[in-house]
């Protein structure tokens, strides 16, 4: 047998018989469409932008552990209008899409996210925070929104998902916004913001790089 055999077997990765490391299947990674993963519902109360809010979180969605770092960094960076037709791209369970409905108190939200889970939890903690200028689509990236306009991107992009995938969020969400409208990415330097950086400048006519915080990267991209 070639001693560099590799093979697959029921979730866990072997090398010439002995297991070394324990596989995760597609299906329970955050941006997966079904997380089979077991519920582990939990509540997390939280301040953001002033408002107090609770969220229901779950195994199988992005950080279920409560708001992570980076959101929180690109939710206080964030400049909103009134009145902004707004899509909040990967939404997971709600923290940054239901903040900006706040915000845009006379506009509306539309929140997207593959994650049947989250869709649901991101449904869910609308309700249970009052917020009800929202929309909330499971989408395969901009798949259920392609159709439509917006004055405001907003994106955790899924940098697990890969770099392909991250840049398709940017290209097609280029299309998807109205002349004059703004995209917001948050980024780690160590997971692709100068690459990100890049990409935002050859489809984009203004980029800058709003704050950093802890290696958080706050861009933010005009279409003219």
């Amino acid at each position: 047998m070639n001693p560099l055999k590799r093979y697959v077997s029921r979730g866990s990765l072997y090398v010439i018989g002995q297991k070394v490391k324990e596989a995760v299947t597609m299906s329970n990674h955050y941006y997966s469409k079904t997380p089979e993963v077991k519920n582990n519902r939990q509540v997390h109360p939280v301040s953001l932008r002033g408002y107090n809010m609770k969220f229901v979180t779950d195994a199988g969605v992005f950080s279920k552990t409560g708001v992570d770092y980076g959101s929180r960094v690109l939710i206080d960076a964030m400049e909103l209008k009134e009145d902004d037709r707004i899509l909040d791209v990967g939404c997971g369970y709600g923290p940054i899409g239901l903040t900006a409905a706040l915000i845009a108190k006379c506009g509306h939200v539309t929140m997207i996210d593959i994650n049947e889970r989250a869709v649901e939890l991101s449904m869910e903690n609308a309700k249970q925070n009052g917020i009800t200028n929202v929309t909330v689509l499971q989408s395969d990236l901009y798949e259920s929104v392609k159709e439509q306009s917006f004055t405001v991107v907003l994106t955790n992009p899924p940098i697990r998902a890969g770099k392909a995938t991250v840049h398709r969020v940017f290209e097609e969400g280029h299309a998807l916004l109205e002349a004059g409208g703004t995209m917001w990415v948050v980024i780690q330097k160590k997971q692709g913001a100068p690459s990100a950086m890049e990409k935002l400048e050859q489809l984009f006519d203004e980029v800058e790089e709003v704050t950093k915080d802890k290696g958080y990267r706050i861009l933010k991209a005009i279409k003219f």
